[in-house]
């Protein structure tokens, strides 16, 4: 009896570091994907509304690290802190941040290769693009004074072109970057 008893033990001790791990892993990843999300630019110059952030690369790494359920804690919290100033701003952002970061960390999970990574970061950008365009669509009357007609006008001209950039953005520079970062974080496992 004291025997199993010192076993389950061990093993909780075991299962609690890890989860301590895993959860200053993820608080990490949350902290910085906050911080970049206050790196705003316009990608369009005729479209200065339009604010590219990097704090989706940061959510896709994550997810590529750690799976679906960190790229999905990251979006959602990493854009805790605009929730106050920007609310549907903020819906959007996420909406699109779980779009890219939730679908791609899916797929990469099935397949963990260099051609895995590339397939599920264009499948996440095409889901991405698609939730933006709808999000747009329903959230942008909402606070623009646009009608939805006129939120529709804007969506080849305007909402295309600039997702199209800013997840092009984030799949290149996450491709660039996973490997090395990856390395760093199981570099002890």
């Amino acid at each position: 009896m004291g025997i199993s008893h010192t076993n389950n033990h061990q093993i909780n001790s075991s299962n609690a570091r890890w989860s301590s791990e895993k959860i200053a892993k993820y608080a990490l990843f949350v902290a910085l994907s906050m911080a970049v999300s206050f790196i705003e630019f316009p990608l369009i110059p005729d479209l200065s509304y339009l604010k590219y952030d990097p704090s989706g690369i940061v959510c896709l790494v994550a997810g590529f690290a750690y799976g679906p359920a960190a790229a999905a804690i990251v979006s959602i919290l990493g854009f805790a802190p605009h929730l106050f100033t920007n609310p549907l701003g903020t819906v959007m952002a996420v909406l699109v941040s779980l779009g890219a970061s939730v679908t791609a960390a899916i797929v990469y999970k099935k397949m963990h290769t260099r051609k895995g990574a590339i397939i599920a970061l264009l499948a996440g950008s095409i889901v991405a693009i698609a939730l933006a365009i709808a999000g747009n669509l329903v959230i942008t009357p909402l606070y623009a004074h646009m009608t939805v007609s006129q939120v529709a006008a804007l969506i080849l001209p305007a909402l295309l072109p600039f997702n199209i950039i800013k997840l092009a953005l984030h799949v290149a520079v996450t491709m660039l970057i996973y490997k090395p970062i990856s390395n760093l974080l199981h570099k002890n496992n």
